[in-house]
């Protein structure tokens, strides 16, 4: 009975620090396509994070240059008016040491930058201190990201990388067939859909639609520059920004040739600007 009760209280602790799809999310979601960020973005996500109480911490291992991104993105803040600014620095190694996880004591706000994703995840995939921001975003914070910040907020994170296709083609995303888009994990804050950012000036829909198409219990959502949607702790988003918002949604069956060439006969897209709404899982 004993190792019962223990392996049952084992299993709801590590259910309460990983799922997030539940009820018991308070917080934010703040994701960026990408590109420019205008004022009135920035100046939302502030609000989110509590206004002139905010205190925002910003993770900037995506960027090849983290000293670099991460006091650019401060002074940014702090012109803003933000007075309790930061971003962390630390090694790999030292990410899971009372020093990292000290700075996000308190803290209100994450943001992370774009770049690479594959660094984000990197460093942070499985640390105490990612967990610490789920924390955040669970009791009420707002967790934005922008570019490669944006990608690694879905549970099925896009890498960037084609595979299985002619080596004159890669990276061209030519192709809507299975097995040619590469995926890896993410921080899966969003459950039911995949991101894509720098969406609609970049001309990504081939690769998305892969995607969901190879995962049609998921939707797809194309985020173009300048644009973001902020995701409510009732699983809603709402647009804001410059541009626009692209969804795919499956709704048939899909069927694969046998050159790997994915098909179907029913796929919504809806094309969303600033103001509109739509409702996740």
């Amino acid at each position: 009975m004993r190792k019962l009760i223990a392996l049952l209280f084992t299993v709801l602790w590590g259910y309460g620090n990983t799922c997030l799809a539940g009820d018991d999310v308070k917080g934010h979601l703040f994701i960026i396509g990408g590109g420019e960020r205008p004022d009135s973005l920035m100046t939302h996500f502030v609000e989110l994070g509590g206004g002139k109480n905010a205190k925002i911490l910003i993770v900037p291992y995506a960027s090849g240059d983290i000293h670099d991104t991460g006091q650019y993105q401060r002074d940014g803040f702090k012109r803003m008016g933000c007075t309790s600014v930061e971003y962390i620095s630390v090694s790999k190694e030292d990410i899971e040491t009372k020093e990292a996880l000290d700075k996000l004591e308190g803290v209100t706000a994450v943001f992370f930058s774009g770049g690479d994703q594959n660094r984000l995840t990197d460093m942070l995939l499985g640390t105490k201190f990612l967990e610490k921001i789920k924390e955040i975003y669970r009791e009420g914070g707002v967790i934005g990201g922008t570019s490669a910040g944006a990608a690694v907020m879905s549970k099925i994170m896009l890498t960037g990388e084609e595979k299985n296709v002619p080596e004159r083609r890669e990276g061209d995303f030519s192709y809507i067939k299975r097995g040619t888009v590469q995926t890896a994990e993410g921080f899966g804050f969003v459950e039911s859909a995949i991101i894509d950012q720098h969406f609609i000036i970049r001309k990504r829909e081939n690769r998305l639609l892969s995607l969901v198409l190879q995962h049609p219990d998921l939707v797809g959502i194309g985020i173009d520059e300048a644009t973001a949607i902020i995701v409510n702790p009732d699983h809603s988003f709402k647009v804001a920004g410059q541009s626009q918002v692209m969804v795919f949604e499956p709704k048939a069956p899909v069927t694969t040739t046998a050159d790997g060439y994915m098909k179907t006969g029913s796929l919504n897209i809806r094309i969303l600007t600033a103001g509109d709404t739509y409702q996740l899982k």
